[in-house]
C-alpha cells in the first residue's frame, strides 16, 4: 500500500515539474495515514486544473463609452467637448431642435416686420387726416379728383393701336436685318439696337408730354 502511493506522490511531482521539499516527503507516510483503506485518488488533470474558467467572457465584457479625441487642436472649449461627449441627443433630434429654433426666429421677425407696417399705416391714416385743404385758391378734392379722371381717360385713350411713326418703324426693320444677318454675331448689332432704343425714347416723351398737357 505504501508503495503504491508513493508511485502516485513521484508521478504528480513529475507532472508539475515541481521540487517536492523534504519535509513534505518525511510526512508523506503521516498524511497517507489519513486516507481511509481502499481509497484511490484519481489522477490530476493538469490542463483542466492550469485553465483558466473562461466561460462568460464575452458576455460579461463591458462596452466601453466612446470618448472623442482629435489629433489636431480643433479651437473648441473643454466644457463644450465634455457635453458633446455626455449628450444622449442624436443627429436626428439636434437637426429637429436648430429647426425649430429657425422657425421661432423667422417668425418673431415676421411679427415685428407685421407691426411696423401697422405703425406705418397708422402713421400715414393720421397724417392724411390732419391735412386741411385751404379755401384761398387752394385745390380742392373735387378739382384734384378731376384732373385724375381726365389723365385716365387721356391714357386708356393711348392704349389703343395705332401705327408707329416711320423713324421708330425703319430703326425697328434696320435690328432685324441685321440680327437675320449675323445670327451666330448678335453682339455686332449693337448700333442698331441703341438707334432703336434711342427713336422709343423720343416717341414714349412725345406722349407723356401730350398726357400731360
Amino acid at each position: 500500500m505504501r508503495r503504491h502511493v508513493g508511485q502516485a506522490v513521484g508521478v504528480r511531482a513529475q507532472s508539475f515539474n515541481l521540487r517536492q521539499p523534504r519535509s513534505l516527503l518525511r510526512d508523506a507516510p503521516e498524511q497517507r495515514r489519513k486516507f481511509p483503506d481502499g481509497y484511490h485518488e484519481p489522477p490530476l488533470n493538469i490542463r483542466t486544473a492550469i485553465a483558466p474558467d473562461t466561460m462568460g467572457s464575452a458576455e460579461s465584457k463591458q462596452v466601453s463609452a466612446h470618448v472623442w479625441k482629435s489629433s489636431a487642436p480643433n479651437g473648441l472649449s473643454q466644457d463644450l467637448v465634455d457635453s458633446l461627449q455626455s449628450s444622449h441627443e442624436t443627429d436626428a433630434s439636434r437637426a429637429k431642435i436648430v429647426e425649430h429654433q429657425i422657425q421661432a426666429r423667422v417668425a418673431e421677425e415676421l411679427k415685428k416686420l407685421q407691426q411696423q407696417e401697422a405703425e406705418s399705416l397708422k402713421a400715414a391714416q393720421e397724417k392724411l387726416a390732419s391735412i386741411e385743404f385751404k379755401d384761398d385758391g387752394g385745390p380742392s378734392n373735387f378739382t384734384v379728383g378731376k384732373e385724375i379722371e381726365e389723365m385716365r381717360k387721356k391714357l386708356e385713350a393711348r392704349k389703343q393701336v395705332r401705327a408707329l411713326p416711320e423713324s421708330v418703324e425703319g430703326a425697328r426693320n434696320e435690328v432685324i436685318r441685321c440680327l437675320r444677318e449675323n445670327d451666330r454675331r448678335p453682339l455686332d448689332c449693337w448700333q442698331e439696337v441703341e438707334n432703336f432704343k434711342a427713336e422709343v425714347k423720343k416717341l414714349e416723351k412725345g406722349w407723356v408730354e401730350k398726357v400731360v398737357a
